[in-house]
């Protein structure tokens, strides 16, 4: 499996003298940098790529950076901000320092669909050249070859396809199309996330609370994974951003019967992936109430294995999602306290959506993100940047899409910069 390493690494050479301090996980280098090039005691400017290095956490003095020649890494302890829960178990920190999902969303088969569950099929732009949309085949193809992402998830909507039937029978012709995304994924090697893009909702009405029963829900889900069940690197997302769900922990029967269904289908051990209230919000997921919701789904065996909670969050100032600038990394605000609770509880999280503009602003605050997260790697799986798929890259504010000359594929300025784990080792890359 392709892993992504942040790496730290003394820095040989000259120390080089600046007016100021880079603070933990502050920025201290990289092509342009004119900011402080020294470290906080306790941290280590660390090489991630030639457009930017960073402070994080290691015993060594103040350095310059300089690029790794190795992907090894050496877990290191961090403080969290949030006190230990009073049902803590263990707060033991056994991270790898390698993040084990790292990848980006492949948009088109959601389009049309909005937060109140309403999806116009007309809209659908299927992210494949044979259905006229972008070519998510060469994207994820170019992705894994060049970039070393290992992850997508495939955003479709609920009523693409039932064809707008409230029902969990698949409409044969729509599947097709989305099963060709899903195969030219798998084809690629990677881990392959199938995701309802449907915000708890159909046409307006919430699952199970006075919208589609948890039966015809778990009926969507046990068609979906029956044609998935002998396939190991697909990922179930029971459904991309639940909001306003007025009862938690009857949405939480919702995921429980989804749950069961996937499992009954016989896909036995693939993830799943548990999603909480406000959007997923990693910064809300516990104070919510979504985690302790969410902590009673169980596999039918009674276990918990390959159950993880699925998060969002992005770096703008309202956290949408729809500004080009980023204002903060998350850490202080969301990730330490949602590490300390996923380690009292002993369970893991993936952060599925997230991402920024092509600003020096999101290279910034993104690269911290996912500095921090890879340290913590033994609570998050990693992360999928949103979007490529058929998004254009020369108007979505969000893009990830890689424009193609010829047989050169070149990546936006966040993916090469922070994204991809073969980041900043060219600016263009060779498709196959």
């Amino acid at each position: 499996m392709i892993r992504i390493s942040v790496g730290f690494v003394l820095a040989a050479g000259l120390i080089l003298k600046a007016s100021a301090q880079a603070s933990l996980y502050g920025q201290c280098g990289g092509t342009g940098w004119t900011g402080p090039t020294t470290c906080v005691s306790g941290s280590t400017c660390t090489f991630s790529n030639s457009y930017y290095s960073q402070c994080l956490p290691g015993s060594a003095s103040s350095s310059s950076t300089s690029k790794p020649t190795t992907t090894s890494t050496t877990p290191v302890s961090t403080t969290s901000s949030s006190a230990p829960s009073a049902t803590c178990s263990s707060t033991t920190r056994r991270a790898t320092g390698t993040l084990s999902h790292v990848g980006i969303n492949i948009s088109g088969f959601d389009f049309g669909c909005d937060t109140s569950g309403n999806c116009v099929l007309t809209q659908v732009d299927p992210p494949l050249k044979q259905y006229g949309g972008g070519d998510g085949q060469g994207q994820m193809t170019h992705f894994v070859n060049d970039d070393g992402f290992n992850t997508f998830r495939l955003p479709v909507g609920w009523q693409f396809l039932t064809g707008g039937s409230e029902s969990g029978t698949l409409n044969a012709a729509n599947f097709a199309e989305y099963d060709a995304l899903v195969t030219a994924c798998l084809n690629t090697g990677a881990s392959c996330i199938v995701d309802i893009h449907n915000y708890a909702r159909f046409n307006g009405a919430i699952i199970g609370q006075g919208g589609p029963s948890n039966a015809v829900f778990a009926q969507l889900w046990s068609s979906l994974a029956a044609k998935y069940a002998s396939q190991p690197k697909i990922i179930f997302g029971v459904m991309n951003e639940p909001h306003d769900v007025p009862d938690i922990n009857m949405w939480a029967q919702s995921v429980q019967a989804a749950v069961t269904a996937i499992r009954n289908a016989g896909a036995t051990s693939q993830i799943i992936l548990l999603p909480g209230n406000n959007y997923t919000s990693a910064q809300t997921f516990v104070s919510n109430g979504s985690g302790a919701a969410l902590l009673t789904v169980k596999n039918p065996d009674g276990s918990t294995t390959n159950l993880v909670f699925d998060v969002h969050k992005y770096l703008d100032s309202d956290n949408s999602g729809t500004h080009s600038e980023c204002v903060t990394n998350n850490i202080a605000s969301s990730w330490e306290p949602l590490a300390e609770w996923l380690r009292c509880n002993g369970r893991q999280a993936f952060n599925t959506e997230t991402g920024g503009g092509n600003v020096a602003s999101c290279v910034q605050f993104l690269c911290e993100q996912i500095a921090y997260q890879a340290q913590n790697s033994d609570v998050f799986l990693g992360y999928v940047g949103w979007a490529a798929g058929s998004f254009s890259p020369s108007t979505y504010v969000l893009s990830e899409v890689p424009t193609q000359s010829g047989s050169t594929w070149t990546d936006s300025l966040l993916v090469k910069s922070c994204l991809a784990p073969n980041s900043g080792s060219q600016s263009g890359s060779t498709g196959q």
